[in-house]
């Protein structure tokens, strides 16, 4: 269908496999939009089987007739895109196939194409956006661009059980995923706008494109049924019947996206009430809660973005006028009108973003608040365990305290008998061996007792560097008002003290003189160095 592109580009954007695959079934749904404004549906939807040559041909025929005179404008909605759509809505409007490849892959774009001076253009409009809704079907397929996990996580935890349970533990936080709120068993799904509009003045096509039933998008009877209520609106019927610029049929479709929106945050704003009253329950809740509102919050973060492509998209609307204004058949009274019809409504929309921006805004602080509010009373309730744990360690220090008393009590009883019990000469004659005397246990337990002391000694000893406070001390000066910045580098440095080994530990006694009398050498050199300053002075 597109030589000009690769069999790997045709691959990689999945355009190949509707074309070589057609299997699905679609739905076409047609709405004509009469000179004077109103909105006719084309007979009921008509099924386009790929398996049935009958079907093929009857649509293409369709495709191909002539429309009413007294039409300006066809509207498309395409339920679940197959391949042989596809190349026959690219062949008879003359799509770009970047459109399809946006379509198929969830690609937010909007560009402007095939334009012809003073006649017309082609523009093309995809965004993601997020709904409401509280019916799921029993078994959610996967949608690109979403990650296989985000729909495997909401498909095992909203399905598998009910969604009143689905609380923080079960949320990964994935964008693009749906996010379940428990208090009004309400789930927020990601939904995708795809529309490609053939501009002119007197006969113009809008195709909207519409993933299936089998999705969670919404669906293009849906976007029929509510396309044909805006047909009944008494203000779009005044703008449609004062042009014929078929971008206001764009418009009106964008509104579509503008309520979902307005319905999200309204969603938001009650789950987040509920949010702030369960953040005073109690501490196993609040941990849940807590993940719960990381999740939340990562969502309004993605949704800030989508609001600004949304934003972007009606910029480019606005920005990008109908080609066929320009014609000399347009009367300039017509064209103002058409002008500043588009800046208006356009306008409307922006305003609109821009409050939905502000609400997103301040929801995102008050979910900032109520995890503030929830890290608060954990650490309360830390703060309570902590006492109740400082308060057992003071009683069973006071317990520790009485038994070492109630030993003290048995020391010098429990000596006494330790004594009387020794086998030598002076206290137990008669059992005791003619050469163990009281001399020869004290020769042995004295030495080791010395011998204790000093290694215990010797392995815990430090010796210190001189400072140069000391200097400042010993010359008669206070040292110098620290800052924070040099007090905290101090506390940070610590005492610096000399590296010793195993031998110079040893010789603890020899070190400490050493140690003393560097000190003392150090003393004397600073007090020399403040008089050789003072005399300099004067």
């Amino acid at each position: 269908m597109y030589p000009n592109w690769t069999a790997k580009q045709q691959k990689k954007s999945q355009i190949k496999k509707l074309t070589t695959k057609p299997r699905k079934r679609c739905l076409v749904y047609y709405v004509d939009v009469g000179n004077d404004g109103m909105f006719q549906s084309v007979g009921p939807p008509k099924l386009v089987d790929p398996r049935s040559l009958d079907s093929l041909n009857a649509q293409w025929n369709l495709m191909m007739d002539k429309r009413p005179q007294t039409s300006r404008a066809r509207v498309i909605f395409l339920d679940n895109l197959t391949g042989p759509i596809l190349q026959m809505m690219g062949t008879r409007y003359n799509i770009e196939p970047f459109f399809f490849s946006s379509t198929i892959g969830w690609i937010p774009s909007r560009f402007q194409s095939h334009v012809t001076s003073n006649h017309g253009d082609h523009v093309t409009i995809t965004l993601s956006f997020a709904r409401p809704t509280q019916e799921l079907p029993p078994e959610p397929a996967t949608e690109p661009p979403t990650a296989h996990s985000s729909v495997l996580t909401f498909q095992t935890h909203v399905t598998g059980r009910s969604r009143a349970t689905v609380r923080a533990p079960d949320l990964m936080i994935d964008t693009q995923a749906p996010l379940p709120l428990w208090s009004s068993n309400v789930v927020l799904l990601p939904d995708f706008l795809s529309l490609h509009m053939v501009r002119s003045l007197d006969n113009s096509t809008i195709i909207s494109s519409h993933s299936g039933r089998d999705y969670l998008t919404t669906t293009a009877e849906v976007m029929h049924d509510r396309f044909l209520l805006t047909g009944k609106s008494v203000y779009w019927s005044s703008i449609f019947e004062r042009t014929k610029d078929a971008t206001f049929l764009l418009l009106s479709i964008l509104w579509y996206v503008m309520y979902c929106w307005d319905e999200v945050f309204e969603a938001l704003y009650n789950h987040t009430c509920a949010l702030e009253a369960s953040a005073m329950e109690t501490t196993e809740l609040q941990l849940k809660l807590t993940r719960e509102l990381h999740a939340i919050r990562a969502h309004l973060m993605h949704y800030e973005s989508l609001l600004e492509d949304f934003r972007k998209a009606v910029d480019f609307v606005e920005n990008t006028p109908n080609p066929g204004l320009d014609s000399p058949t347009v009367s300039e009274n017509d064209r103002e009108t058409t002008r500043s019809l588009i800046h208006r409504e356009c306008g409307n929309l922006l305003r609109d973003i821009a409050r939905l921006e502000r609400s997103r805004i301040m929801q995102d602080k008050r979910l900032k608040n109520v995890m503030d509010l929830s890290f608060s009373l954990i650490n309360i309730e830390d703060s309570k365990r902590m006492q109740k744990l400082t308060e057992a360690a003071v009683r069973d220090s006071a317990a520790m305290k009485q038994i070492a008393y109630l030993t003290m009590v048995f020391l010098p009883s429990s000596f006494v008998a330790a004594a009387f019990g020794m086998n030598i000469v002076e206290i137990n004659p008669e059992e005791a061996a003619k050469n163990m005397t009281l001399a020869k246990y004290f020769a042995v337990a004295l030495p080791l007792t010395f011998l204790t002391i000093w290694i215990v000694v010797a392995f815990q000893i430090k010796t210190e560097e001189p400072r140069i406070s000391l200097t400042e001390k010993v010359a008669g000066r206070e040292p110098p008002q620290q800052t924070w910045q040099s007090e905290v580098a101090e506390r940070l440095r610590g005492k610096q003290y000399k590296k010793l080994g195993v031998f110079s530990r040893l010789l603890w006694p020899f070190l400490l003189a050493k140690s003393m009398m560097e000190r003392k050498k150090f003393v004397e050199k600073a007090k020399t160095s403040s008089l050789r300053s003072i005399h300099t002075l004067h």
